[in-house]
């Protein structure tokens, strides 16, 4: 099967069992979407989703965020994974949109990966699901997918590689569900160690349910 048919494929399977796709973070605003993707490096979605209510409200806007401190922030957030690197980085990220960016969320992948705690992945989730840009967001999901399926050759090895070789055959204007589908089908179906291949509707499409069995 030639690579397009295979995308084709695909996304004809997600576009009718998932027409609906969206980051299952909690947010309100760009801002408060930006505090939850940094939280959520190495870290549930769940767990930022139960301990953002409280910093949202303490802290709706990118003044009260950079007026406070990482010492104050972090019993906000301990619960998350590396608790006191993202404290540090919430604040002067926020500190930085107050300095830098008159207190809004910018809109570019040059001036996303510029602010503390904000890398490529983050800056694409931004771009992607605040405006709806052409952005694919490489996680440990979409990785892990995109390779199995068999969308992506085993040489790309890394993150960015990946996100470039997806881009080539993903048509534009649905990249930022695209993302999506590859995160939610990583999350719930073809799981890190065992994954529902039994339950999986693109079983005996992709590369790795026609492994042959050990």
């Amino acid at each position: 099967m030639k690579k397009q048919e295979l995308y084709n494929k695909v996304i004809a399977y997600f576009q009718e069992a998932m027409p609906v796709a969206e980051t299952e973070l909690h947010y309100n605003n760009p801002f408060e979407l930006l505090i939850a993707v940094i939280l959520s490096a190495q870290c549930t979605d769940k767990r930022v989703n139960m301990i953002t209510p409280p910093l949202y409200r303490d802290f709706p806007t990118p003044e009260a965020l950079a007026a406070s401190t990482p010492e104050v922030i972090y019993e906000y957030i301990r619960s998350v994974s590396y608790p006191n690197n993202k404290a540090k980085h919430l604040v002067g990220m926020a500190q930085m949109l107050v300095k830098d960016f008159h207190s809004e969320v910018p809109g570019t992948l040059e001036e996303l990966v510029k602010l503390p705690g904000v890398g490529r992945k983050t800056a694409n989730v931004i771009q992607s699901v605040v405006f709806n840009k052409a952005a694919m967001a490489v996680d440990t999901h979409v990785f892990r997918v995109s390779h199995r399926i068999g969308l992506v050759p085993q040489t790309c090895t890394t993150p960015l590689a990946t996100e470039k070789y997806l881009m080539k055959y993903i048509p534009k204007e649905i990249v930022p569900t695209a993302h999506h589908w590859l995160i939610l089908h990583g999350r719930y179906v073809c799981v890190a160690r065992t994954p529902k291949c039994s339950e999986c509707g693109l079983n005996g499409l992709c590369r790795y349910s026609l492994k042959p069995a050990l």
